[in-house]
Parts: structure tokens; sequence; C-alpha cells
């Protein structure tokens, strides 16, 4: 049995209580889900009426460009968020004060910003100081700024779960920091944490949805317009968040087999890494004498 990162694996009387949490979570859900029928069958909120746009193509259309806005801002501030973080969280940890204390500075501001009031600030106050860009990119800058400090974090908590003894061997083969961050502590690190990686970048697809207080045309705000048109809001917002979840659902899969498929006996160690790790190199490293 592999050992999680973040917990402790749960004993058998864990295993009970979170079996029988479940249940009574799953218990509650489905009275709350049949409560909710009940009380909309009632305001005739699932008349057929309502659901009629929803067979429109070209509302269809409408929508499916909202979500291809929404993936096209994900995409764009995950890559940038998951490269700064990377970087952010080496030089936390680097030996030199002046980077380990600006990227903490860094991190904790950001962090400290509710994601909204970030992304309405930028929108309304960058354009007031002369700098204008298209609506896509103040919410890319938003969601960046946000998510490379939580992605840093991240990455940090992995570099700083592995055992001692990769930098340790890393320094008996006379690796220096940034090689050995490089070689051989990023490429595990990055590995034990692909799930809450994943995670975190299912929480940007969502965090996507307060471009409506730009406005930027992605989901939400195409299913809040959809309503209005249609007469159908509650109905919109229903098809949105079905949307919504059946992509998080699949990056949640996705990312519960990744982290299946590291777990393998069989899976493959990064080459650097797997030097750096061998200790018959390590030892024969120790007992080479000095030029």
């Amino acid at each position: 049995m592999s050992a999680t990162v973040l917990y402790d694996e749960p004993g058998p009387r864990a295993r009970v209580w979170i079996a029988v949490g479940t249940v009574v979570g799953l218990g509650l859900v489905g009275l709350l889900i049949a409560v909710a029928v009940v009380r909309l069958s009632s305001h005739h909120q699932l008349d057929r009426a309502h659901w009629t746009f929803v067979t429109d193509p070209t509302i269809l259309r409408f929508l499916a460009f909202g979500l291809l806005n929404t993936l096209k801002v994900a995409a764009v501030a995950g890559a940038l968020s998951l490269t700064i973080g990377c970087l952010l969280a080496v030089c936390r940890l680097a030996p030199a004060a002046v980077l380990r204390v600006a990227a903490a500075t860094y991190t904790h501001f950001w962090l400290s910003i509710p994601v909204l009031l970030l992304i309405y600030f930028i929108g309304l106050g960058l354009p007031t100081m002369g700098l204008d860009l298209p609506v896509f990119w103040f919410l890319v800058l938003g969601l960046t700024l946000y998510n490379s400090a939580v992605f840093a974090e991240i990455f940090r908590t992995g570099v700083v779960s592995l055992h001692s003894g990769q930098r340790e061997a890393a320094a008996a083969l006379g690796l220096g920091f940034w090689q050995t961050m490089r070689l051989v502590l990023l490429p595990q690190a990055i590995r034990r944490m692909v799930p809450s990686l994943v995670s975190q970048y299912v929480v940007l697809l969502k965090d996507s949805s307060l471009g409506f207080v730009l406005p930027y045309p992605e989901l939400f705000r195409r299913g809040q317009t959809t309503g209005q048109y249609a007469q159908s809001v509650l109905q919109a917002y229903v098809v949105v968040a079905v949307v919504y979840i059946a992509v998080n659902a699949s990056l949640s899969y996705l990312a519960r087999r990744l982290e299946a498929r590291q777990r393998r006996p069989g899976a493959r160690v990064p080459a650097e890494a797997s030097i750096a790790l061998n200790p018959l190199v390590v030892g024969a490293n120790l007992s080479t004498p000095a030029a």
C-alpha cells in the first residue's frame, strides 16, 4: 500500500465510519433532490414549455461557443499558472534569501485577495491606467495571478514531502540546487501531486464563470442570456450546471486514472531521477577519490 501525500491511510474503524457517512450523505442528498423536484413541479417549473429551448440548434450553438470560451480561458490561464507556480515553488526553496522572500510575498499577497474582487479590479482598474486589452486577457490575468500562487503551494508541498535522501543523493552526485530541482525533485513531486494539480485546475475552470463581471461571453454568462431570452432562467442555469458537472467530472476521472497509473508497480521513474536514487551509483560516487 502506497502512502498518500496529504493524509494517512484510514484504518478499519475509520473506513467503517467513512462508509456510514457516505451512505448518510447520499441519503440526505437524495432527499433534498426529491424535495426540490416536488417543489419545482408544484410551481410548474418542470413543464415541457420551459425546456423547449434545449432543442433549439441556435441556442445550443450559442451555449457551445460559451463553453469553448470557458475552455480557452481555462487552458491559457492554467498553462500560465502552472508555469509561474512551478517557478515560484522553486524560488521559495532556493538558497538565496531574496528569491525566497520575493516568492513568498507574491504567493501570500495574491492568496489573500478573493478571486472575484481580483478579476473585478483588474477589469476596471487597468483600463483607467491606459492598459486597454481584450476582456479575455483581463480574465486570464486575474485567474493566473491567484491560481499561480495556489499551484506554487501545491508544487512546494510535493517537493517538501520527498524524503531528504533525494537531496543527499543529488548532492553526493555533485548536482547543484537548480540541477537537483530540475532533474530529481520536481519530476517526482509533479508525479505525486497530479491529483491535486488536476483538482486545482477544476477549481480554475469553475472560477472562469466569474468573468461575467467584466463581461466575458463564457458559458455562465451565455446561460444567463439564454434564460432571459427563453424566459426559462432556472432551466438555463440547470443546463449550464450539468455542462460544468460533465466537464469537471471528466477532469476528476482523468486525475484518478493518472494517480492509479503512477501507483502501478511498473510505473517509470524519470531517467535523471533514477540515477540520483540508485544507491549503487551514489556509493560508487562516494567511494571515488576526488581528483
